[in-house]
């Protein structure tokens, strides 16, 4: 139950998964705007859509892309990591935010009554704690997102997410983040002042860090990366967040 759709007329798409109605004691149990990492909505995006979907959340994944190039679906070979790269460059902060704002409406709609999560993965986990500074929503699960303090890109624009903390509190989301020590991307130098600037504004929050643990260790497709233990871990908390949250 997975298609695209458009969320804006001639505008923004998503990847959009139902749950399968019959199978569950209500129709769904909230909604989930899933933010896909450089990759575009490939075949490991596809797969975490469907396990959401299983478990009894509308996801909503958006083209945050869509402005230079529609429906990327990039595999993990070097060639396509390079392709990603310049795709991730092109993206404007701004654009960001009114695109997660459309999302969030659209997951609105689907969500019964119940609350909305943005998920994220690296690209998208930046992009999902963006979102938390700006829109109001339940709980903002991030796996290993990159660049919360950090600028030099026009994604991130001069100020980078948690400088902008105080706003995550006044948005209301609950923020669980997982990341593993050996990431390359976000160094637990930075995973720890993150701890501490969420602590300081007051954001509810619970911040993981998996001991020899790389960045992408979620993604089976990338065995070099890919931990077992850590991404059961990791899903499990992100389960049970959802649970309480939404």
């Amino acid at each position: 139950m997975a298609n695209w759709e458009s969320l804006t007329e001639g505008g923004i798409e998503a990847y959009v998964a139902r749950p399968a109605a019959a199978d569950l004691p209500t129709p769904t149990r909230g909604a989930i705007v899933f933010c896909a990492e450089m990759y575009g909505i490939n075949e490991y995006a596809r797969t975490v859509t469907a396990r959401l979907a299983a478990a009894g959340y509308a996801v909503v994944a958006p083209d945050f892309y869509w402005r230079h190039q529609r429906r990327v679906r990039l595999s993990y070979s070097p060639e396509d990591r390079e392709a990603g790269l310049v795709l991730m460059r092109g993206l404007d902060r701004d654009e960001l935010i009114a695109d997660a704002g459309v999302a969030l409406d659209a997951a609105r709609a689907l969500a019964d009554g119940h609350g909305v999560a943005f998920l994220g993965m690296s690209m998208g986990g930046h992009i999902a704690l963006r979102a938390a500074t700006a829109l109001s929503f339940e709980l903002a699960a991030l796996f290993y997102p990159g660049w919360m303090l950090n600028s030099g890109m026009p994604m991130v624009g001069p100020v980078p997410p948690l400088e902008q903390a105080a706003d995550l509190a006044k948005g209301g989301a609950f923020v669980l983040g997982v990341v593993g020590e050996e990431d390359h991307i976000l160094p637990s130098a930075e995973w720890q002042q993150a701890e501490q600037r969420l602590t300081a504004a007051g954001v509810r929050h619970e911040l993981i860090s998996y001991p020899g643990v790389r960045h992408g260790f979620a993604v089976e497709d990338r065995p070099a990366d890919y931990d077992a233990k850590a991404t059961a871990d990791a899903w499990e908390r992100v389960d049970a967040a959802l649970a309480r949250y939404l």
